[in-house]
């Protein structure tokens, strides 16, 4: 029977706990979920998340294995989650801050101020001061007006150039462009030793969705040139940053490492005693979360040949379904707002023979807006109002304070809590906001009890 164990932590005093569910047996997370459905079927019927802890623990394991010479730096953006956070300090990971409230959640869990990056090529000029104040080292910059409010208001910073990358897939067509080109990092470290501010290294990125090997190549072997020119003009080169872009699978990974590692051993060979470091984001969080969402209305229209909706239904056409969810793009979904390829497809949470038919649906968020479209189509048996959707790869859009995120619920499972022990974490020692205290939890929730009349 699962246990709750339930985890005080700093920097909430709204709400000063968060619980875990420790899945003891042979339960599972979808038994967690079952049985957060039950409850909220019984309740508000409001969206929510589940998180299996355990899957960010694997995949700091899976880092370490194959990616043993390039230390991880989550990158908070992703997913703000006290939580989240903690456990990664404990693991030992560093963290990508973009703004103060950040730097504060960092910090809170004792991360050292060297293991912390100030990230952005935009910051505010209070952003600067604070990482000044709390000697948090490591800021990114791409362009001379940012390097010079770091000279003005930290000037003992150790900044990393940001390299611009080629534009490599369709995704990164619309995407701003970032990061300065070779003359322009050498206009910048000879203004940077104008300013007597410290140049230490320099950062790249490649997107997770390019698969071609020479873009990096090109990005190592520009970021070497760059190094170069640094060390020619007396700088003391000291950090490779080589960027996020790991979408969280282990293929990917394996595909990163193939194309990245021969590169950094033919230009940063480990004689040379350099820091590389990457900034995962996704890759800890994406696939550790499930969103559940209830059907709140249903519309059925008709398909005319063009294959669009129309409202006039005959005997003889095929039904479209439109289905309004009670969250949308202005809540967990805002990720389509600035990618329309981010959102996964569903699954129904009710139990499907395979012999049921699938229908062209669309889905809907809560409010009247055009732009709440979260999915414009996908393949779902007929559902009807009060049935539960379920999103896998849903931790990359959660921000902790936000007021339209759902409530978390957080599990693990025995042998991840006891991998987290492997790693060398004991709740004593590594964890000391974890006070837990056992609390049953009703298993083994039968589908008949969570079906809810329309």
């Amino acid at each position: 029977m699962p246990v709750r164990l339930r985890m005080s932590m700093k920097g909430t005093p709204d709400d000063p706990y968060f619980s875990v569910e420790l899945l003891e047996g042979n339960a599972a997370l979808r038994d967690v979920i079952d049985k957060h459905i039950h409850d909220q079927t019984l309740a508000l019927k409001s969206a929510f998340l589940v998180a299996d802890l355990g899957v960010i623990v694997r995949q700091q394991v899976r880092w370490r294995t194959k990616m043993d010479q390039i230390r991880p730096f989550y990158t908070i953006r992703s997913n703000s989650s006290p939580v989240v956070v903690e456990i990664l300090a404990a693991l030992g990971t560093g963290f990508v801050c973009s703004n103060k409230h950040e730097l504060d959640l960092v910090k809170d869990f004792g991360v050292p101020s060297q293991d912390i990056i100030l990230g952005g090529t935009c910051k505010q000029l209070s952003h600067i001061k604070y990482a000044a104040k709390h000697n948090i080292p490591l800021l990114v910059c791409d362009n001379e007006v940012e390097l010079r409010k770091i000279a003005r208001c930290h000037p003992k910073a150790k900044v990393l150039l940001l390299l611009t990358s080629e534009r490599c897939c369709d995704r990164e067509e619309t995407a701003l462009p970032f990061g300065s080109t070779l003359k322009d990092c050498r206009h910048l470290l000879e203004r940077a030793r104008e300013l007597s501010l410290h140049v230490t290294g320099v950062k790249f990125n490649i997107p997770s969705c390019c698969q071609d090997a020479q873009a990096f190549s090109r990005a190592v072997s520009d970021a070497r040139c760059v190094f170069d020119m640094a060390e020619e003009l007396g700088f003391e080169m000291s950090v490779l940053d080589v960027g996020g872009g790991f979408d969280g699978s282990e293929a990917q990974l394996d595909e990163v490492n193939q194309m990245l590692k021969p590169m950094l051993d033919m230009y940063f060979p480990l004689s040379t005693g350099l820091t590389i470091i990457a900034e995962p984001g996704a890759y800890y969080v994406s696939s550790a979360f499930t969103l559940a969402v209830n059907i709140i209305a249903k519309k059925t229209v008709a398909r005319d040949f063009s294959g669009q909706p129309h409202n006039a239904l005959s005997a003889n056409d095929e039904p479209e379904f439109l289905y309004y969810m009670n969250d949308g793009v202005y809540g967990s979904f805002s990720s389509k707002l600035l990618c329309e390829d981010s959102i996964p497809m569903p699954l129904a949470h009710k139990e499907v023979s395979a012999e049921e038919p699938l229908f062209s649906s669309s889905l809907w968020g809560p409010s009247d807006d055009d732009l709440d479209q979260v999915l414009e189509r996908c393949l779902l048996p007929e559902l009807s109002v009060g049935d539960w959707l379920l999103f896998s790869n849903a931790g990359a859009t959660f921000s902790n304070g936000e007021e339209h995120n759902p409530p978390v619920f957080y599990s693990i499972t025995e042998s991840d809590w006891q991998e987290l022990h492997n790693c060398g974490i004991t709740l004593d020692v590594r964890m000391k906001n974890f006070s837990l205290v056992p609390c049953c939890l009703q298993a083994n929730i039968s589908e008949a009890s969570l079906s809810t009349p329309a």
